[in-house]
């Protein structure tokens, strides 16, 4: 089956600027923070102080892009350079309010093709939309275990709420195996039709496929030429 055209207009530069941002930040904190949970001959002082880092721009970049949402416009699907503000991008749309099902079995490879529709499938959206709420929760529980913010009112509250320090880092440290199971799943559920989405991403170069009307969510010709100027 052939596949929707990619356009620059699903993920505009912004976009793409803080999923990098994201995605390096994240690496950095899985990387100190297992160095600080399993600790090798190297300066403990450097894994934390990256450590530290990597979580306050993780924490920023990503409070940017959902305000960003908001104001920036991006393709509701693929094969359109059609804009709508990002934020409706996340939410159930009528291409594919009724899709979970197929999805699901496209993605577990009980199915050979995916449904033609809005731009995230459903496994996509809801993944996506839980990623900046453990983004906040590991942000507080950090926040809870770093020195110099851990006797704040709030902290203090939040480590009562959990009966203390030592269960507040074993929530912040499996939460860290969320994120690498996300980051699989991710890489998975952007590659599974081929390498075009990543090269959109990573190159913003765009690719040749079937050309799609938002408004009808019917196909309606075929780009040859994207990719080929």
């Amino acid at each position: 089956m052939a596949h929707l055209a990619h356009y620059k207009e699903a993920h505009p530069l912004p976009f793409v600027i803080t999923h990098w941002i994201n995605l390096a930040a994240m690496v950095i904190l899985i990387i100190s923070g297992l160095l600080i949970h399993f600790p090798v001959p190297i300066s403990m002082g450097i894994a934390r102080g990256l450590h530290i880092f990597a979580g306050i721009v993780l924490f920023l970049n990503c409070l940017v892009r959902v305000i960003m949402s908001f104001f920036v416009r991006s393709a509701p699907t693929g094969g359109t350079r059609e804009t709508v503000k990002d934020y409706k991008t996340w939410l159930p749309q009528k291409d594919n309010r009724h899709q979970g099902g197929a999805w699901v079995k496209y993605y577990l490879f009980m199915k050979k093709d995916h449904p033609l529709g809005a731009k995230l499938g459903v496994p996509q959206k809801l993944s996506y939309l839980l990623i900046p709420i453990l983004i906040l929760l590991m942000f507080i529980t950090g926040l809870c275990l770093w020195q110099p913010t851990a006797n704040s009112a709030f902290c203090q509250w939040c480590l009562g709420l959990v009966g203390g320090a030592m269960s507040m880092r074993v929530i912040h440290y499996f939460g860290m195996y969320v994120f690498i199971i996300f980051m699989f799943i991710h890489v998975h559920l952007a590659t599974a039709e081929g390498s075009e989405p990543v090269k959109l991403m990573f190159l913003h170069k765009e690719h040749g496929g079937l050309v799609y009307d938002p408004d009808k969510h019917v196909i309606v010709g075929e780009d040859r030429e994207a990719g080929h100027e």
